[in-house]
């Protein structure tokens, strides 16, 4: 083989790589943006549905899509293409209306035309207050040893979704609310862990949340690893995953 067929040969299998790579990129961008795109949980305000560390898939086909399905929102899609609308109980993903830059997860507990108000603890939807029982303690221990117990409570939506929710106290400042009055194309999006969630009871921050900036519904665990570990570090998982997580639906 002479040298320039070994540079051609040499050169043609770079070309092959790349081609490899730029199909693979493409392939993922396409899986990414209409299918499922990961996300991982950087707060306990879904405590403990879902953890601090955990990795989830998001289903980006649920509701259909908006210029939030795209990477920076660089389609400009006016309002959402083959739209569903999201269900009570759904766990979602969304922007935050007063600062896109930012995903958010809670719940969805309001519809268009809902009144929302929360009374000593219990939420109440449309006047009536959501079944909720208390159940047994949520137990979380600090990295100094210390053991603390968190009321844990089982609510159920009118349409019969039920969830666990943690409530350390009814007196908090977000345990009794004004009403809410949810305008039509928006949703009210509370988090599991009661007293520590900033959500749609906080009009400042997150309130009504716009239909258009909603991008998928959370569908199943695929990785969680203990609060502070670098996922990277494979050495660690023995004993820093959280097995028992890993594939939960949502």
């Amino acid at each position: 083989m002479s040298v320039t067929e070994n540079k051609k040969e040499k050169e043609s299998g770079v070309g092959e790589t790349i081609k490899v790579i730029v199909q693979a990129l493409l392939l993922a961008l396409v899986v990414r943006t209409f299918l499922f795109q990961p996300f991982n949980i950087p707060s306990g305000s879904m405590k403990d549905t879902l953890l601090i560390g955990d990795y989830l898939f998001v289903s980006k086909y649920s509701y259909g899509y908006s210029r939030y399905s795209f990477p920076f929102g660089l389609v400009p899609i006016p309002g959402r293409v083959w739209s569903a609308d999201p269900k009570r109980g759904d766990v979602a993903v969304f922007k935050l209306p007063t600062d896109t830059s930012i995903d958010y997860i809670k719940r969805v507990i309001g519809l268009p035309g809902d009144t929302i108000q929360v009374l000593e603890g219990v939420v109440h939807i449309n006047g009536e207050p959501v079944k909720r029982e208390r159940i047994d303690d949520y137990i979380e221990q600090s990295e100094s040893g210390a053991v603390r117990r968190v009321p844990r409570f089982r609510e159920t939506l009118p349409n019969g979704v039920s969830y666990d929710t943690l409530d350390l106290t009814t007196n908090g400042q977000l345990d009794n609310t004004r009403e809410y009055k949810v305008p039509e194309g928006h949703y009210f999006m509370m988090g599991d862990n009661r007293d520590n969630s900033v959500d749609s009871r906080v009009l400042s921050k997150v309130g009504y949340v716009p239909i258009e900036n909603f991008m998928g519904r959370a569908e199943i665990l695929f990785f969680s690893i203990k609060d502070k570990t670098p996922a990277w570090q494979i050495w660690t998982w023995p004993w820093s995953v959280r097995w028992e997580r890993l594939g939960r639906t949502l």
